[in-house]
């Protein structure tokens, strides 16, 4: 584990592995630190934020020399149920690289339960862990220049779903109907890190 000061108030905390990013997130989550005022995991990193003067600063890195971070985060997530229309442009892709038919493909994804390992790319766009390994595949080589808002997805060892429209080189799968952005909503976000996501075929 590697803390690096960002500014006067925040740290951002290098691991090395997702499982590392939740162990860390889930910790500092659950430590009620004074004037902590926002945890952003990635991929590798968790950055904490304080509200200058409260001392929170202080006390992360005696907290972070008890994270045990071979242990995951085991507190109860908050379950999202997204229902999808299997109908994706890349879906007799995903099918072939598979080795599967399409019912297969869907019934892989469905059947997951996938957990939301950090947010980014695009306001609410979730990065959700727990793909079974025969979905495992390469973006696309040749990205669109326009995928639909709700399009959902699969790359690498993720899947997710596209809160607006936007360019990208996931394989679609099919699309949801659910709000995964609204700014007008508290809060705004439907997915945040740490929930528990099931896709729902309708």
């Amino acid at each position: 584990m590697r803390l690096r000061r960002c500014g006067a108030n925040a740290v951002l905390v290098e691991v090395d592995s997702l499982d590392e990013v939740d162990a860390v997130r889930a910790a500092l989550a659950d430590a009620d630190l004074p004037g902590l005022l926002d945890l952003v995991p990635a991929a590798r990193t968790v950055l904490a934020s304080f509200q200058p003067g409260s001392g929170g600063l202080a006390r992360l890195q005696p907290l972070l020399d008890t994270v045990d971070l071979a242990v995951r985060a085991v507190s109860q997530p908050r379950e999202v149920v997204l229902p999808v229309h299997y109908d994706g442009p890349d879906l007799d892709l995903v099918a072939q690289t598979a080795g599967m038919d399409v019912d297969g493909v869907i019934e892989a994804h469905t059947s997951a339960e996938y957990r939301v390992a950090f947010c980014g790319f695009a306001p609410g766009f979730g990065y959700l862990t727990g793909l079974p390994e025969a979905l495992v595949q390469p973006r696309l080589d040749n990205p669109r220049k326009r995928v639909p808002r709700g399009s959902v997805a699969i790359a690498g060892e993720f899947t997710g779903a596209y809160p607006t429209a936007s360019p990208g080189g996931w394989r679609l799968l099919g699309r949801t109907d659910a709000t995964l952005f609204d700014p007008d909503r508290e809060p705004a976000a439907l997915l945040s890190p740490g929930d528990s996501v099931r896709f729902e075929a309708v």
